[in-house]
């Protein structure tokens, strides 16, 4: 059972009062810049225990009455297609996935706008497509003289270019599939167009990590700077709050860097600076104050940072990342005194492996161990054979242990999968013989049809939903989407778990 760190209706209360109470020191308009992930924000999740990871939605729907919501996509990330790691789809396709499941909660987009806009083939075939669908559509260019040249910038040949985005309601809330999706920037245009138009309009950030409230070295904002090493982001003590104020509060290197620009745009687009003495003002976060358990929190953070490290070092491995990025991470592990043995999936799953390699049988000359930890504190292994995934053999051992079946029953008759491998090499021509996970659950789910007890084991799945699971070898396709469906946290040594260059 999970330990309860966070209190998420009190966030949830606190958080709505506080963005009600800052739309209203504006007459008319309030710009929310919205950080982070919309939905399903796994990382926050898991440092801080009890943070439901669509709360952002949940707020939405209590504003929507108030709220337009406007869409930013980077035309870069589209035209190189940036992936999201939890999901492993493109940003673009996630930018579909986020306006479908605002509809499902109830809530329209109002406008969806790519950014820094230079008529990129794959960015262009996005927009017509969105166009084709019914969804309004902006295109944003660079922004002539950004950042230095604040009289370029607040011109009409500044944001003045940018084509003005209709909107209705007293609240906007711009947000995108992911950082430098150029939301700060699609406000600002929005400010310049709405004070040319004689409309006092303001600006704010909704910004759940770093957490101003907590300390600097607080393992939480810790782990913010470990998910955001590939960017190179770190936290600093807001030095304008300090001076202001004469209190500590906690910021991060890019607000700090561009505070005193952007105090001159919001002073030159209409003077919505005089309310805001730091960066920290801009905010309206009140994350820290539904922490109810630090040490859970703490603990929760730790994991993460060592899930960042293993994450880095297989994306390093398969060239998305520099060795900078993984060295950030293990000095941070180093602050916090943390070791990759510290998640106790970790040894199990090395074990595991060591026993592949003992019993002879591994495949294609590899030997591979997994470890799940179930609810309950229980570790559970497999290792790969010629026949099956490592992956596969501790999921069909995980939930045999939940059912009660003993070990030496087969859910799948040896058989069964030697007819499956079959298929792949003699009909699809693959190389591959081992089931992945993906198939083993197909397999799986045909047995339970005629056998009862392997009906009982498939009961068993939903259960593992949320377990701590870790892998001697990065899973292929079809082993990282079976887990990703059943809601595993994976983290993988970072090494290839075959000789072969292309992997399904």
């Amino acid at each position: 059972m999970q330990k309860i760190g966070f209190d998420n209706q009190k966030y949830l209360n606190q958080q709505t009062e506080s963005i009600l109470e800052r739309a209203s020191k504006f007459d008319n308009k309030l710009y929310l810049e919205f950080g982070g992930k919309l939905l399903f924000d796994y990382h926050a999740a898991r440092i801080l225990p009890g943070f439901d990871p669509n709360v952002k939605m949940m707020l939405l729907q209590k504003l929507k009455d108030k709220a337009d919501i406007i869409l930013c996509i980077y035309a870069g990330d589209i035209e190189r297609r940036k992936v999201r790691a939890d999901f492993g789809i493109t940003y673009d396709a996630d930018a579909l996935k986020l306006i479908d499941d605002l509809k499902d909660w109830g809530i329209n987009i109002t406008a969806v706008v790519i950014t820094r806009y230079d008529n990129q083939p794959s960015a262009t075939i996005f927009k017509n497509k969105l166009e084709r669908l019914g969804i309004k559509v902006y295109t944003h260019r660079y922004t002539k003289g950004y950042p230095t040249d604040v009289d370029v910038v607040v011109s009409d040949d500044g944001y003045g270019a940018n084509p003005y985005i209709e909107t209705t309601k007293p609240l906007v809330v711009v947000t995108g599939p992911g950082p430098g999706s150029g939301k700060l920037g699609t406000c600002l245009s929005q400010l310049y167009h709405e004070h040319k138009r004689g409309v006092k309009s303001g600006y704010a950030k909704f910004e759940t990590f770093p957490i101003w409230s907590i300390p600097l070295k607080h393992p939480v904002n810790i782990a913010y700077e470990a998910a955001t090493a590939d960017i190179g982001d770190f936290n600093l003590i807001d030095p304008f709050h300090l001076e202001a104020y004469g209190k500590q509060a906690i910021n991060y290197n890019r607000d700090v860097e561009t505070f005193p620009v952007l105090k001159r745009i919001l002073a030159r687009i209409g003077g919505t600076d005089v309310m805001y003495k730091s960066p920290t003002d801009m905010g309206v976060n009140r994350a820290g104050f539904g922490i109810v358990n630090d040490e859970v929190v703490k603990e929760a953070s730790k994991q993460e940072i060592i899930r960042r490290y293993f994450r880095y070092s297989c994306e390093y491995l398969t060239g998305l990342v520099d060795k900078d990025t993984v060295q950030r991470v293990e000095l941070l592990m180093e602050e916090m005194s943390v070791k990759p043995e510290d998640r106790s999936v970790v040894v199990h799953a090395r074990k595991a492996a060591e026993d592949a390699v003992k019993t002879k049988k591994g495949h294609d000359g590899i030997y591979c161990g997994a470890a799940i930890q179930l609810n309950d504190g229980t570790i559970i292994t497999g290792k790969n054979s010629p026949l099956i995934h490592a992956t596969s053999s501790a999921i069909l051992n995980a939930i045999k242990t939940l059912a009660g079946i003993p070990d030496k029953i087969h859910l799948l008759s040896p058989q069964v999968i030697e007819a499956i491998g079959n298929l792949k090499t003699d009909v699809f021509g693959s190389k591959a013989v081992s089931l992945n996970l993906g198939e083993t659950l197909i397999a799986l789910s045909m047995s339970a049809a005629t056998n009862p007890t392997v009906q009982v084991a498939m009961e068993k799945l939903k259960e593992l939903r949320g377990c701590e699971m870790h892998m001697t070898h990065i899973p292929t396709p079809g082993d990282e989407a079976g887990l990703r469906k059943l809601g595993i946290n994976l983290t993988t040594e970072p090494n290839f778990s075959t000789t072969n260059l292309f992997t399904v």
